[in-house]
């Protein structure tokens, strides 16, 4: 049984107003495998993901140092069927090289990744890993969102967007109101409610659609506790093992597969449109969509809710 377009459910990116299917893409490691990528795995990847419903596709200039966003445009050329129903979003300040948040660079960035993708046009379009300690030169005359409010002015960029992967850092620039979405990362899972403290408060004040990013916790929550498994950038503790093993007992009780739990929890929370979970192979992209069309009772949420935590940044980050 595969998902598709109909059964992959949407929702509206906040104030943006655009529709977004509740799973998408993140394509930070299309193709990888050991390390190697290889790139007609990542390209049927981003067709899988196509095929199976998810309309949002995720990337930035970062992401395999550019060829990310080439094989993401190589996929839609090659696949018009596919790329009449697919939104790309980009961004903007954190090269491969390095960071840069003015508005020079900003104008660079948006041309490579046009270029890149084969695009004239952006929906979606943020700025990326921007430090709080720089908001006033990111958000002044001469930084990167006024270079986007100049695109956006000339029909270029519809919509901007803040995405920085530290929630400490994020938090401040959804908290200016000035953004119509924010990517969110490391901070909405079954393992990890800190977003509730300020970002999604500031998100729904401002009516911003948030499209979550690693809602799998570097893919604990997408296969489950395994022995000896490793999960990059994260130390679980024994304890967080045994919860996530809990958790696994209460989806088991009621019929429902863990990755379906872990992405359909983020996607419950009225602020949050869509979760881009990363997919290295079309088998996951697969698994993501059809655990996102998955039906899961009512009963299970209850049953769920009283292991909703928070786990320490030390134990598991």
């Amino acid at each position: 049984m595969s998902a598709t377009i109909d059964q992959l459910p949407r929702k509206t990116l906040g104030k943006s107003g655009v529709a977004v299917s509740t799973v998408g893409l993140g394509c930070a490691w299309l193709g990888s495998q050991n390390g190697v990528l290889d790139e007609d795995l990542a390209l049927q990847t981003v067709w899988a993901a196509l095929e199976a419903g998810v309309t949002l596709i995720d990337t930035a200039p970062l992401y395999l140092r550019g060829v990310s966003e080439r094989i993401v445009g190589r996929a839609l050329r090659e696949r018009r069927d596919l790329a009449r129903n697919a939104i790309v979003e980009t961004k903007v300040g954190h090269l491969p090289a390095g960071f840069d948040y003015s508005y020079d660079m900003a104008m660079r960035c948006v041309q490579g990744s046009m270029d890149r993708l084969g695009v004239d046009h952006f929906q979606l379009l943020y700025i990326h890993d921007a430090p709080s300690n720089l908001l006033d030169r990111v958000m002044g005359s001469n930084g990167a969102l006024a270079a986007l409010r100049r695109l956006q002015s000339e029909g270029v960029v519809d919509h901007v967007g803040i995405a920085v992967n530290d929630p400490r850092e994020n938090a401040p620039y959804v908290e200016t109101g000035e953004f119509e979405m924010a990517v969110v990362p490391e901070a909405y899972s079954l393992l990890n409610q800190v977003a509730l403290e300020r970002i999604f408060p500031a998100a729904a004040r401002f009516n911003m659609g948030v499209v979550v990013a690693v809602p799998l916790e570097k893919g604990l929550l997408a296969t489950g506790v395994r022995s000896g498994a490793k999960y990059p950038g994260r130390n679980f503790s024994a304890e967080c093992l045994a919860h996530v093993g809990t958790i696994e007992d209460v989806c088991t009780k009621h019929g429902v597969s863990l990755l379906a739990a872990a992405l359909q929890f983020c996607t419950r929370h009225p602020v949050v449109a869509t979760v881009i979970p990363g997919a290295r192979t079309p088998e996951e992209a697969r698994a993501n969509a059809i655990a996102g069309a998955a039906a899961i009772p009512e009963a299970f949420w209850t049953d769920l809710q009283p292991l909703i935590r928070t786990w320490e940044w030390g134990v598991h980050r």
